[in-house]
């Protein structure tokens, strides 16, 4: 008999091989997404506006002059009356060399001309009476040949000692020695009390301030791109020099070239190039101060030669161009909002800004974020670029 309320095993038993069967045949239960749009990417418009050209070198600074100060005569060492690394006038007095001695050679060598002219005074009347005598007849004309020999000898006496006068009196003006340029003197190589003379060293070094000289080699090439760039532009006189300092800081004043050597260093392939800058006292510091000037004598900076008007270009930020082997490009976005790739052609530009010659147009939209979600021909989902646009600047060497 069947109890009440027990169902019979047999239909139990289909009912839970039924239940497995339904779960094995179930597929797995993955997440499930809803179907994905464009890549949303960031863009710029590419814009033509006017960048100044730059390029770089490494430079020098120089004097535009330099005067080594010698002693002329032969002497004690006196008086110095300069501070060294002071700057000084053209006429001021430097050194002081004993004067004595020269002062007596001096007057020795008016007592020569005084005896000279009197002997001369005495040839003369000599030569009067002779021929006085030959006009009375008392007298022969061969005295008169000796006495105006005497008198002609007697000339070029004075002469000769007038001559060894002047040259007493000059060097007794070599005894004070002044500048004969306005710059800044260095370090003193004889101390007072030194015998100085025209073969030992110079007695100081004065190098002039102010314009001063920036002189930097250009490779061949880039010789022949400056030149091209920059001839139906007024050739030098379409670029100005600014100078980058050791610290890294832009130097205020800007200069212009004034000199191109005419021949190549066959070594280095480099044609040398100076300007002329400005080097204006500062105006923290008075004239005649030690350090009152930014640039000094030798020193090394980074030279910017950089076009005096700027030039239309077609500039994109930096970021959006990538390279491959075949060369830089761009993603623009067209009217369909379609992923397209540009090949360009860079010109100069800086760290942040890409200058465009060829290959793209101004105001098309270029893919500045987002370029790793994109492939060519792809549609995208353009939005304005967080970073915004290009900002002005001077375009630099090319990348």
């Amino acid at each position: 008999m069947r109890r009440p309320g027990f169902l019979p095993g047999r239909a139990t038993g289909l009912r839970l091989c039924a239940a497995l069967a339904l779960l094995l045949a179930a597929p797995p239960a993955f997440a499930q997404f809803g179907p994905q749009g464009p890549p949303a990417v960031g863009v710029v418009p590419a814009e033509r506006r006017g960048v100044t050209e730059t390029a770089e070198f490494v430079g020098r600074v120089e004097a535009v002059n330099r005067v080594d100060i010698r002693a002329r005569v032969t002497g004690f060492l006196e008086r110095q009356a300069f501070r060294e690394g002071a700057e000084v006038r053209a006429g001021e007095l430097l050194f002081t060399i004993e004067r004595a001695p020269f002062e007596a050679e001096v007057a020795r060598a008016q007592a020569q001309v005084a005896a000279a002219e009197a002997e001369l005074i005495n040839a003369r009347i000599a030569l009067n009476r002779a021929r006085e005598l030959v006009r009375s007849q008392a007298g022969t004309q061969a005295r008169v040949d000796d006495a105006l020999a005497a008198e002609r000898s007697a000339a070029a006496q004075v002469l000769g000692a007038q001559a060894q006068l002047r040259v007493a009196q000059i060097n007794l003006g070599y005894t004070e020695i002044t500048s004969p340029i306005d710059g800044k003197i260095g370090r003193v190589t004889y101390t007072v009390g030194n015998v100085v003379s025209p073969t030992v060293q110079p007695l100081a070094t004065i190098v002039s301030q102010d314009p001063m000289r920036v002189a930097f080699p250009v490779s061949g090439r880039q010789a022949v791109e400056l030149r091209n760039r920059y001839e139906g532009r007024g050739g030098p006189d379409a670029v100005r020099v600014r100078i980058t300092l050791s610290d890294g800081r832009l130097y205020a004043q800007a200069g212009r070239i004034d000199f191109i050597d005419t021949q190549i260093d066959r070594n280095t392939d480099t044609l040398l190039v100076r300007a002329v800058i400005p080097n204006p006292v500062r105006d923290n510091s008075r004239a005649g101060a030690a350090g009152d000037r930014e640039l000094i004598d030798g020193q090394f900076v980074t030279v910017v030669v950089e076009g005096a008007e700027p030039v239309q270009a077609i500039v994109i930020p930096r970021a959006a161009v990538a390279q491959d082997q075949g060369g830089s490009f761009v993603f623009v976005v067209d009217a369909e909002n379609r992923a397209m790739r540009r090949t360009v052609r860079l010109a100069r530009g800086t760290a942040e800004l890409a200058v465009v010659e060829d290959g793209l147009r101004a105001g098309e939209s270029v893919i500045v974020e987002g370029l790793q979600r994109v492939r060519p021909g792809q549609p995208v989902n353009p939005a304005p670029a967080t970073t915004g646009g290009p900002r002005a600047g001077a375009a630099g060497p090319a990348r």
